[in-house]
């Protein structure tokens, strides 16, 4: 026991390339609340202003349930579709080689890069009534921009990035060896990858899931334009809340806003169980 405490000490005490544990573990902590802790801390303050009738009334009000229903159902949405298709795009540009892959490889980061209001003015003038792809649509009765269709255009749009990037190092990484074992042993192409190959990537798919899906519950500057923002039909929490504060109601835009974070960060937190007991499981395999 005196032994491994000794040894502990040891390791806080031998010189590193940067200072030294308690100085690096002072200055983590005072950026981490500074940045995080304190500013969030501040909704939960406003929100105790109000007493829980006050509360309750606030984040469960008809307009703000209409308003939870599209943002979670549509970023849930998004998020799935973007594992889906971000897989197969990550599979792409991981295992293949093609004509202007750089381009498009570029073209995947796009969404990082490109202001949010530019990106809701972009995927509008394209999916109105009178655009590019909407004045086709229109005459079949299918309605994209000012409907919660634009909005899974947007929040698609916004959060595939987030799957490719995670999953595309995995693939790159990934033993080929293993993989071509497997065919030898008889295993067919989809037998060796949903045992061989998905479970390795599935941690990171998860991973960006998590990250589309929050993502996708934040998002606010390509949403407005497309949504059209009508109440009980198109309009997002986020706009919910910037419409309290402007009505100087900052104690329901907090109660609210605090709802988010709840939400999300519960739902952040299961998605990282996940992880774990899928990284645990590959491990013992």
């Amino acid at each position: 026991m005196t032994s491994a405490i000794t040894r502990a000490l040891y390791k806080l005490k031998r010189p590193s390339v940067i200072p030294g544990f308690g100085l690096t573990l002072g200055f983590t902590l005072f950026y981490l609340a500074i940045i995080v802790i304190i500013p969030l801390s501040g909704l939960f303050f406003k929100t105790a202003t109000l007493n829980f009738d006050q509360f309750w009334q606030a984040v469960t009000a008809e307009r703000v349930m209409h308003a939870y229903k599209i943002s979670f159902g549509l970023s849930l949405l998004a998020a799935l579709v973007n594992c889906f298709f971000g897989l197969i795009l990550a599979w792409i540009l991981a295992r293949y080689r093609f004509p202007f892959k750089k381009i498009v490889d570029a073209m995947i980061d796009l969404p990082f890069a490109l202001p949010t209001a530019v990106a809701g003015i972009a995927l509008t003038a394209i999916y109105a009534p009178h655009g590019w792809i909407g004045r086709y649509a229109e005459p079949l009765g299918i309605k994209i921009a000012f409907a919660p269709l634009g909005i899974l255009i947007a929040l698609l749009f916004v959060g595939l990035p987030f799957v490719v990037r995670t999953v595309e190092p995995i693939l790159q990484d990934a033993d080929r060896e293993v993989e071509e074992a497997a065919i030898s042993l008889g295993a067919t192409r989809w037998q060796t990858f949903c045992q061989v190959i998905f479970p390795g990537i599935l941690p990171a798919l998860l991973t960006g899931f998590a990250m589309a899906f929050a993502r996708g519950l934040g998002e606010y500057g390509s949403v407005i334009f497309i949504a059209g923002n009508i109440p009980k039909i198109s309009e997002i929490v986020p706009l919910v809340i910037v419409t309290k504060l402007e009505q100087y109601d900052y104690a329901g835009a907090t109660a609210i806003a605090c709802v988010m974070l709840v939400a999300s960060f519960i739902l952040l937190f299961i998605i990282n169980l996940l992880q774990q007991w899928t990284g645990n499981r590959s491990a013992v395999k």
